[in-house]
C-alpha cells in the first residue's frame, strides 16, 4: 500500500499504537479548537498528515471492526422512549424531513453524476445530508472514493456552521428551552448492558456480513442498540471515553483512503462540493418553510432542523442560538438513524448492480 511500510510484528504493534496516539491528539486539538465532529475529523486529518511521513501502517481489520461496533452502539443509544415520544409530536414535519432528504439526495446525486462525472455510489454517499460518521464509515468499508466523499460532506458541514448562525439571527432567532437537549443527564450504561449491545451488535453484524451488506458491523450494532434502548431493555449511553475512542479509530480508518489523494482530486471535489451544497441548501430552505407552517414553529427552528448538517453540530447550534433543541434534535436524530439503517443496503445494492 502506497504511503505505508512493512515492519516485523513487534514493530508493527508499536507503529499502530503510535498512529492511534497521533490520531487521538489530532482529535483532541480539534476538540480544543471547537471544530464540529472534532474527534472524527481531527483524527482523520492528523492520521493523513502522518501518512505523508511514510511511516503509516495498515490498520488491522479487528480495530476497524471495533470502531464500527462502538460507533453503532453509540448511535443507537439515542433512540430512547423520550425520543420516540418526541417523534409523535411532529408527524407532518418529520414526513417533510424524510421527503426533503430524498429530494436533496436525488438532486445532488444528479449534479455529481451528470455534471461532475462521479460514479453513482460515490455520488449518493456524498449527497446524503448529514450522518457524516456513518457515511464515511460506509464509504471506507465499501472502498468508495472516500477523499472526494469526505470533501463534499465536510465542506457542507463547515459552511453551515459558518453561515447558519448569522442567517438564524437575521430571521429572529428562537425561544426554545435550552435545557431540553435530547439525552441530557442520561446515565452511563452498565457493563452488562454494554456487553449485551456490543456482543449482540457483533453477532447481527456477522450475519449482515455474510449477506454482503455494506458496513455490516456498524449496522448491526446500530440496530441492536436502537431496539434495546427504545424498549428500555438497556438504558444509558456508551461511556464517552469509549465512544470517543471509536470515533478516533474510524478517523484513522478513513485516513488510509486519504493518503494517495491527488491535487486534481481535491480541485475536482471542491467544485463538485460547492454545487452539491448550493442545491442541497436551496431545497432544505424550501422544505423548512413548509415545515414551519405545518408544525407551527419559527422558521429559525425549522431551518436548523432541516439544514443538511450533523446531529451533534446542529443540536448544539440550536442550544447556542436559543432555539428549541428538542424539535431540532429529533429531526436530526431521525435523519441520522434513518440514513444509518438505509444507506448500507442502498450502497451495497448499487455496487452489486455495477458488478
Amino acid at each position: 500500500m502506497k504511503g505505508s511500510v512493512s515492519y516485523p510484528t513487534m514493530h508493527l504493534v508499536v507503529a499502530n499504537l503510535a498512529q492511534i496516539l497521533i490520531a487521538a491528539l489530532g482529535g483532541l486539538l480539534f476538540y480544543w479548537l471547537g471544530v464540529p465532529a472534532a474527534w472524527l475529523s481531527g483524527s482523520a486529518i492528523a492520521a493523513t498528515v502522518w501518512g505523508l511521513s511514510g511511516h503509516a501502517v495498515h490498520m488491522p481489520r479487528a480495530l476497524s471492526d471495533a470502531a464500527m461496533l462502538i460507533s453503532g452502539a453509540a448511535m443507537g443509544a439515542a433512540m430512547t422512549p423520550a425520543a420516540i415520544a418526541a417523534i409523535a409530536r411532529y408527524p407532518g414535519s418529520l414526513m417533510l424531513l424524510v421527503i426533503g432528504v430524498i429530494v436533496i439526495s436525488l438532486a445532488s446525486t444528479l449534479w455529481l453524476t451528470r455534471i461532475s462525472g462521479w460514479r453513482k455510489a460515490d455520488a449518493v454517499l456524498a449527497s446524503v445530508p448529514g450522518a457524516l460518521s456513518t457515511v464515511l464509515a460506509v464509504a471506507a468499508d465499501r472502498k468508495a472514493d472516500v477523499p472526494s466523499v469526505a470533501i463534499v460532506q465536510n465542506l457542507r458541514l463547515f459552511v453551515l456552521i459558518a453561515l447558519l448562525p448569522s442567517i438564524v439571527v437575521a430571521t429572529g432567532g428562537g425561544e426554545g428551552d435550552p435545557n431540553a437537549l435530547i439525552g441530557q443527564g442520561m446515565p452511563i450504561e452498565s457493563p452488562g448492558s454494554m456487553a449485551l449491545v456490543l456482543f449482540g451488535g457483533l453477532a447481527l453484524g456477522l450475519v449482515f456480513k455474510r449477506l454482503r451488506v455494506a458496513a455490516p458491523i456498524l449496522l448491526g450494532a446500530t440496530i441492536v442498540s436502537a431496539v434495546s434502548h427504545g424498549t428500555e431493555l438497556v438504558t444509558g449511553v456508551i461511556p464517552p471515553v469509549i465512544a470517543t475512542g471509536g470515533l478516533v479509530l474510524i478517523g484513522l480508518f478513513i485516513a488510509e483512503r486519504f493518503r494517495d489523494i491527488q491535487r486534481s482530486t481535491l480541485r475536482r471535489a471542491l467544485v463538485a462540493a460547492l454545487g452539491s451544497f448550493t442545491i442541497g441548501m436551496g431545497i432544505a430552505v424550501i422544505f423548512a418553510i413548509l415545515a414551519a407552517w405545518v408544525a407551527d414553529v419559527s422558521f429559525a427552528n425549522s431551518l436548523v432542523a432541516f439544514a443538511p448538517g450533523g446531529l451533534e453540530a446542529m443540536t448544539v447550534l440550536a442550544l447556542v442560538l436559543g432555539l428549541d433543541p428538542l424539535y431540532v434534535g429529533i429531526h436530526h436524530l431521525v435523519r441520522f438513524l434513518g440514513i444509518g439503517l438505509v444507506l448500507p443496503f442502498l450502497i451495497g445494492w448499487l455496487q452489486r448492480s455495477r458488478a
